[in-house]
């Protein structure tokens, strides 16, 4: 099946690695990039997830896609990963950082290690991932990286944890944009909004933030994981070339308007004076 939007050689001779392929946008993604021609290996922490995905995403897209395990936030087993993926096809000419992982909580009922595992999968994980893939390939032969994040401009009320770690990735994002410039290495953050993927099973049921979601949003709509991948699939193409440092919001004009958190009037609400200046008169 060919890609709805770009040409079935886009991408051929490329190999690319995606962290979190097995499922939601890092499946999406694996298919479109192996669809435009790149050799495609997806990366998951269970065999049971990668497996049956690499799987699946061959059969649809009628060429191979690897599977390889994973756990991003352990050094070791990332550059393990990373040092297999060299040897068995040669280089990494993209990175798409998808690997990651939250719950839905109020702040304050965060506890340290639930704090602790956010930070170290979504932030440290995509580091760890990140720097040994530009010191086994990268640094030597430029790339392309690009890091999927959540809306971060206005904060995330119930994802503390999330939102903190993925405004560090968006920040580490435009610092190596700086840093590994002369080195060819192009760097990007993609912030999807409200995504109909399987991270939509991270909210609760019972408090009716799902059914809210789609009316917090100017289009009126979820998106597609398609439409990420179309955009992440755009910035690893020769079209993203010379975009370097940003952070891509997708979500329908969700960051602009629209709420989704719930805060009640206390009781006294006292009304509000207009302070007026002893020289100022105003007809009532």
């Amino acid at each position: 099946m060919s890609s709805r939007i770009f040409r079935d050689d886009l991408l051929a001779g490329k190999v690319a690695v995606v962290t979190g392929g097995g499922t939601g946008i890092g499946a999406a993604t694996a298919r479109e990039l192996a669809r435009v021609g790149a050799t495609v290996v997806i990366a998951s922490r269970k065999k049971d997830h990668v497996d049956p995905a690499a799987a699946g995403l061959t059969e649809q897209v009628g060429r191979t896609v690897y599977g390889d395990l994973c756990d991003i936030r352990d050094r070791d087993s990332v550059n393990g990963f990373v040092g297999r993926v060299v040897e068995q096809h040669g280089r990494i000419d993209i990175l798409i950082n998808n690997g990651g992982g939250q719950f839905f909580s109020p702040a304050d009922m965060i506890s340290p290690r639930g704090w602790d595992a956010v930070i170290n999968t979504n932030l440290t994980g995509t580091w760890n991932v990140t720097r040994a893939v530009h010191d086994a390939w990268m640094g030597a032969h430029g790339g392309k990286v690009v890091s999927i994040t959540m809306l971060t401009q206005r904060g995330f009320p119930g994802m503390a944890h999330s939102v903190a770690s993925r405004a560090g990735v968006e920040a580490m994002t435009r610092t190596l944009a700086v840093e590994w410039a002369n080195k060819g290495i192009v760097l990007n953050a993609i912030a999807p909004g409200y995504i109909a993927s399987n991270g939509i099973r991270n909210y609760p049921p019972g408090l009716g933030l799902v059914e809210k979601m789609q009316s917090c949003v100017p289009l009126k709509r979820m998106g597609t994981m398609d439409e990420v991948a179309w955009m992440i699939t755009h910035l690893a193409s020769p079209a993203g070339d010379y975009i370097t440092g940003q952070t891509i919001t997708i979500d329908g004009g969700k960051d602009l308007w629209g709420d989704y958190w719930i805060i009640p009037d206390p009781e006294d609400l006292k009304p509000f004076e207009l302070p007026v200046e002893p020289w100022e008169h105003f007809e009532k």
